[in-house]
């Protein structure tokens, strides 16, 4: 017997592209459209393999539907698909039991590797997250392991592994810049060194945006971390790790 997915999304085009991608890999398709539409179909589950879940929708959006599908049935499948994503956005959702989070639009190869990559894994059991870590993020159907501090090739630099929806493991490293710590200090007045758990979060949002704009592993295996938005400053200003040398320089200020 197929495989069943359902759709839910507001967007009757998009949905139309979905089915037929999934159709023609052979898995049997629903649709919904819009949040409380796609609860009342999937109902307790036992209907539905996995579940394709748009973010921005009306009514509810796509969290809050992931929500009450959770609590339906904590073993749902679900591959988050929004174009508005960010790694906030996607930790929350993995935090709820999402297994992916794919980008719209999508090519239709990358949906059929997602739905085929959640469908492969174990069946995930209890309740959703809710821890404040998330050991792996999956965006596009690629799987970003949390770097081993054993296997760091020096301070400045976060190896990750990287799995592929085909279950393919690739090495990317991430080199942060030294000019980048420089602008954190003087713009934050603290020192946050390179072993700091901040520079292995923003390691792996340089990777993340990568896999999330283009789908794919970097090529040569090697990004740099050499920028921050705001959002990076704010967080490195209330980062927990501070060095004696910047508590020692705050105290004299």
């Amino acid at each position: 017997m197929p495989e069943r997915v359902l759709i839910i999304d507001d967007e009757e085009h998009i949905r139309r592209m979905m089915r037929l991608t999934l159709e023609t890999a052979g898995y049997e398709v629903g649709e919904a459209g819009d949040g409380f539409a796609g609860i009342t179909t999937y109902g307790d589950g036992s209907n539905w393999n996995a579940v394709v879940l748009d973010q921005r929708m009306p009514g509810i959006d796509g969290l809050e539907t992931l929500r009450r599908l959770k609590m339906s049935n904590a073993q749902v499948r679900v591959v988050m698909a929004t174009a508005y994503a960010s790694i906030e956005l996607a930790v929350e959702a993995m935090k709820l039991g999402a297994a992916d989070f794919v980008r719209k639009p999508m090519t239709p190869e990358m949906l059929r590797n997602a739905v085929a990559a959640v469908l492969a894994r174990s069946v995930p059991v209890g309740s959703p997250v809710t821890t404040t870590a998330i050991e792996t993020i999956t965006m596009n159907g690629f799987s970003i392991l949390d770097p081993d501090k054993s296997e760091w090739n020096a301070p400045e630099q976060r190896r990750f592994t990287v799995v592929s929806p085909a279950g393919a493991r690739h090495e990317v490293l991430v080199q942060i810049d030294e000019e980048v710590l420089d602008y954190v200090e003087r713009l934050t007045h603290r020192r946050l060194p390179y072993e700091s758990s901040f520079w292995t979060d923003q390691a792996r949002r340089v990777l993340a945006d990568y896999i999330w704009s283009n789908g794919d592993v970097p090529k040569i295996r090697k990004l740099v971390l050499d920028q921050l938005d705001r959002n990076a400053i704010l967080s490195a200003e209330r980062w927990p790790e501070q060095t004696p040398h910047a508590q020692s320089r705050g105290a004299q200020q």
